[in-house]
């Protein structure tokens, strides 16, 4: 579930105040023990985090173990080892050695078509049969990538997306051919969990506990359907609210849904890399770390921090690359939980950082850094290297040639035109505006360069005859050290055309908005509302919305085959009408327009029911409403919430259990709970309470 953190990321990144110089310089008279609270101390102070854990184990030993920030901001209680942390998409590195112990049992062969394993699993596409293990644990399968609805629950461990997968496969088509490319995709590894259900005969959570965590002796490694303390787990926080969140269940458990330590998760790293034969045997754990990317279309660049291998991120990581070193890697997020594995098959040793709040990328930096200062103490390298500097870039003439690169290009949410004129080429934000919009100068080598040098664009026309638009950066984490990424952001289209009717209902629906109308009410995605609304972007003269390729006046459908990351989770899009209403529905998810939301009723009292259909209910704050103290009673296990003009959260029933907020002009309120629940509601003037 990595994309879900960087929803967040953009907005941390504008508030660091030190230059990485200044951050290496004043470590280095600091004991390693020192540096590591220090950088530790930098993820919590200009990177979001509330709480940060840490560890490095060495040959099965926990050598390094600490934290910074604080578990419990009301309580003042402290972070401790046992204190956990959701893992995320790391989480995905226990499926995929579950999947490889029942390898090593002869009860599994990676090879084989996945339907000899899940007889039931069908899609509506026949390529689905050509789907195997494999497949699923290097992101080749050729899925769509994440159904997201209802899998991240506050208090609840609910498992109705993992439940509902099989069915919601049946209706959907592949991107590629199983094969073709590896882009990253969840819901492979929860179709991996269900392998692992069926062929152990366990739950994958007992499997989990019996194969694992107790072989391991692992006290906090569990799942939200486990039984353990909730209190053990850090609480979580978000920007403008001040209480701390409900304890949050990724429900997803192979995809997601972990919980541990950061001295468990480095110590599962000796699983991982081959030291507990009993376990996972050393073939296995190899066949793990084998270049799996390479299989299929992939960037010709190898310095990057990702190249995937059987769950692994990247099995080739920079900047361990550099020193001859190869590392593995392992990133995840969740919405608020936040972790990275790093493990070095080649001196057994794994550093692992978990965290509430922040990123995984931030906790990759820190366990590169506690890595390399080990290696450097222990002697296993001369020095650290310093930092990538880059020269402005210096413009040179563009060759006529490199204007047959000008043209239509396609993304996820989004299309542009792109011009070649005078050597410049401009280009929209990158990594959710960690590179910035800008323009870009042509440097000679068919490459475009950004003013301040640090990323390049270039263009590649591969195998499976599409041309993309490749990124080849270096981002700087101040006070953190830099991440090497090389991916394609962008693939050319062709013009699609449609008649002057389809166009025109398509262009009726341009920057539209659309709400979920079918998410529980206490899913975690409420506080990250842009998972639970669709903007379109119609271009329709090239018919193309979203990025998506237009087929008729309700359907648009996929075209984007870019792999390594940013080609992930792609949709479809279907109009239909229900009640005199034109709602879409993407991502097996039903969304109501903006101009369907009715506006809040202004009546001192009324009342509003949960239909039949259990649908939460979106109102309209207007001026009639604004300025106004709503209170709200509601039944257990339902609740409301309040967003400001921005899409901000004002008040969260089900964070703080409040029953009464202010409401914010051009805001919106949404009420969900169980079918045939009724919310009385009132206004009035007054404080909150």
């Amino acid at each position: 579930m990595k994309k879900i953190g960087s929803l967040l990321l953009a907005a941390v990144l504008t508030v660091v105040p030190m230059t990485s110089s200044f951050a290496q310089e004043s470590h280095s008279n600091l004991s390693p023990e020192e540096k590591a609270k220090q950088w530790a101390t930098t993820v919590v102070t200009d990177y979001g985090a509330s709480a940060v854990q840490y560890a490095i184990v060495d040959h099965g030993k926990v050598i390094l173990s600490g934290h910074a920030g604080i578990k419990n901001q009301a309580t003042k209680e402290k972070i401790t080892p046992d204190t956990m942390f959701g893992i995320g998409s790391v989480s995905k590195m226990y499926v995929s050695s579950a999947v490889m112990m029942l390898v090593d049992a002869g009860k599994i062969d990676i090879d084989q078509p996945l339907t000899t394993y899940i007889p039931d699993f069908k899609m509506a596409d026949e390529r689905y049969t050509k789907i195997t293990p494999r497949t699923l644990l290097n992101h080749s399968s050729g899925l769509y990538g994440s159904h997201y609805h209802n899998s991240i629950l506050f208090d609840d461990n609910d498992t109705q997306n993992y439940d509902n997968l099989l069915k919601e496969l049946q209706t959907e088509h592949l991107k590629a051919d199983p094969g073709a490319f590896s882009v990253y995709s969840n819901d492979s590894f929860q179709l991996l969990e269900v392998l692992v259900e069926r062929v152990s005969g366990m739950s994958y959570s007992e499997f989990v506990k019996t194969r694992i965590s107790d072989p391991m002796k692992f006290k906090s490694t569990h799942t939200p359907l486990d039984q353990f303390d909730r209190k053990q787990l850090s609480k979580t926080y978000f920007p403008g609210i001040e209480s701390a969140l409900p304890v949050e269940n990724a429900n997803i458990l192979g995809t997601g849904g972990i919980y541990s330590t950061a001295e468990e998760l480095a110590t599962f790293g000796d699983v991982l890399m081959g030291n507990k034969p009993e376990l996972l045997s050393e073939k296995s754990a190899q066949a793990m770390q084998k270049d799996e990317y390479r299989n299929g279309i992939w960037v010709p660049e190898e310095r990057n921090t990702t190249n995937y291998g059987l769950g692994w991120d990247a099995v080739n990581l920079a900047p361990f690359s550099d020193y001859g070193i190869k590392a593995l890697s392992k990133g995840g997020d969740t919405i608020m939980y936040h972790a990275d594995l790093i493990s070095l098959p080649g001196y057994d040793m794994s550093a692992a950082v978990v965290s509430a709040g922040g990123s995984s990328l931030y906790n990759t930096q820190l366990a590169t850094q506690l890595l390399l200062e080990e290696l450097k103490d222990q002697g296993k390298i001369k020095k650290i290297l310093p930092d990538q500097t880059f020269k402005p870039a210096v413009q040179v003439n563009m060759p006529a040639e490199m204007k047959q690169y000008a043209g239509l290009y396609g993304t996820l949410d989004k299309t542009i035109q792109l011009e070649l004129k005078n050597g410049t080429m401009e280009l929209p934000d990158i990594l959710g505006g960690i590179i910035p919009a800008q323009t870009y100068v042509y440097t000679g080598k068919q490459q475009f360069t950004s003013k301040d040098g640090s990323t390049i664009i270039s263009f590649d026309k591969q195998t499976n005859g599409k041309t993309y638009i490749k990124v080849n950066t270096t981002v700087s984490f101040p006070g953190l050290g830099q991440a090497a990424m090389v991916f394609y952001e962008y693939q050319k289209l062709s013009k699609n055309k449609v008649s002057t009717a389809v166009q025109q209902a398509w262009k009726a629906r341009d920057g539209k908005r659309y709400y979920a109308v079918d998410e529980k009410i206490n899913s975690a995605f409420y506080i990250a509302p842009s998972i639970l609304t669709k903007t379109l972007a119609v271009d329709a003269s090239n018919g193309y919305v979203n990025g998506d390729k237009i087929i008729d006046q309700n359907h648009a459908v996929n075209v984007a085959q870019i792999p390594v990351m940013t080609g992930r989770d792609t949709f479809d899009f279907e109009f239909v009408k229900q009640n005199k209403v034109e709602y879409l529905k993407t991502s097996k998810q039903l969304y109501i327009p903006e101009d369907a939301i009715s506006p809040l009723s202004k009546d001192k009292s009324s009342t509003i029911k949960i239909a039949s259909n259990g649908h939460v209910k979106w109102f309209k704050i207007n001026k009639n409403t604004a300025g106004k103290t709503i209170n709200v009673d509601y039944p257990n296990n339902a609740g409301f919430v309040v967003y400001d003009a921005k899409g901000n959260v004002v008040e969260s029933s089900i964070i703080t259990s409040k029953k009464s907020a202010i409401l914010p002009e051009n805001g919106l309120i949404v009420f969900g709970g169980q079918a045939g629940n009724v919310f009385k509601v009132t206004l009035g003037q007054g404080t909150t309470k």
